[in-house]
């Protein structure tokens, strides 16, 4: 079996499609006509944004929608950019709210923690050279 694919669903699409290839240079792969889902390019697996109105008609029942004001979902996504320091400082200055400050982990990982714009949990990590 493969990870194929992870989705947000938000409240700006165009807003949070502009915010990851601004922050982090992901670039979009699939945008639906409607503009009611963006695929954005990661390598294997895709990160995908759906308007909340039309997460409502896949999920009817409802469910917990992310927010800056509330605390975050108990699910992160991990980013591996080529400078973490760069990509929390550029992530900041475009409205993400830090988490975790950059660390070097004892496993040999740098890592940092954000919220995004629209309160999802975002790891910017990368396994230091030797």
């Amino acid at each position: 079996m493969k990870f194929s694919f992870v989705t947000f669903y938000v409240r700006d699409i165009k807003r949070m499609t502009a915010f990851y290839e601004a922050v982090f240079g992901l670039r979009r792969r699939f945008m639906h006509e409607s503009g009611l889902y963006v695929e954005m390019e990661t390598g294997s697996t895709v990160l995908a944004f759906a308007q909340m109105e039309l997460a409502r008609t896949i999920i009817p029942q409802g469910y917990v929608e992310s927010s800056l004001e509330s605390k975050p979902a108990n699910v992160q996504i991990g980013l591996e950019p080529v400078n973490v320091k760069a990509a929390l400082g550029d992530a900041i200055a475009c409205g993400a709210v830090l988490v975790s400050n950059y660390e070097v982990k004892p496993w040999g990982w740098e890592s940092a923690m954000i919220r995004d714009i629209e309160g999802n949990l975002v790891e910017l990590a990368r396994k230091l050279e030797k």
